[in-house]
């Protein structure tokens, strides 16, 4: 066989792919937990071989790994990109963020729930919990230093922003989008100290309602 055709063999057809195993995978994880990541289970519901899978990971190790990095370029990297977008005030920043968060956003909220009750099972998750969790507060202080908090307030109003996020996730909130847009306006005025204008907010609600 040439290397062209492995490598075809290797990332696709009938033994599936990477991005099927890992999707797979995460979704058992996000459902069900970490003990339901087992490859037997993922081959059975996805009708493939057992053996497929080590075409794409050398082992389970491997698989569990491939899923925290997947949370960690799906979480922790959207959140800071949002805090890096363009924005003309702090209030719209703030918005730029919060958008990240609402249904249909890039920030899988069931996903960060799972990988923190996982990181109660493994001090090695514990920490890569911890390395996010300062990561992302470190985007947001950065965020509120560009529009001039001092060093102190910027801190806390970024510990504000983030772990009132963390306590939506781990309380499970359930709202609707429209109690949860209703809130936006008054939820940045709290984080920022400055009301956003008619038009961010009129902006920001026309993006996420067409979501």
């Amino acid at each position: 066989m040439d290397t062209n055709a492995e490598t075809t063999e290797k990332t696709g057809g009938w033994r599936g792919s990477r991005k099927v195993w890992l999707d797979a995978a995460r979704e058992a994880f996000v459902t069900s937990g970490i003990d339901a990541v087992k490859i037997q289970p993922l081959a059975l519901r996805l009708n493939l071989s057992r053996t497929s899978f080590y075409w794409f990971f050398p082992d389970r190790a491997a698989l569990l790994d491939a899923v925290l990095a997947d949370w960690e370029a799906t979480n922790t990297k959207s959140l800071e990109r949002a805090t890096q977008e363009y924005a003309e005030t702090i209030a719209e920043a703030v918005l730029n963020l919060i958008g990240v968060f609402l249904d249909g956003g890039p920030f899988e909220t069931r996903l960060d729930l799972a990988v923190r009750g996982w990181a109660h099972q493994s001090d090695e998750v514990a920490a890569r919990v911890h390395a996010a969790d300062a990561a992302r507060l470190e985007a947001i202080r950065t965020m509120f230093d560009r529009f001039g908090y001092s060093a102190g307030e910027a801190d806390v109003r970024a510990r504000t922003v983030y772990l009132t996020q963390i306590g939506y996730i781990s309380m499970q909130v359930r709202e609707t989008m429209d109690e949860r847009l209703a809130r936006v306006p008054d939820y940045v005025a709290t984080f920022t100290g400055r009301a956003p204008t008619g038009s961010e907010v009129a902006r920001f609600r026309a993006r996420h309602e067409a979501q």
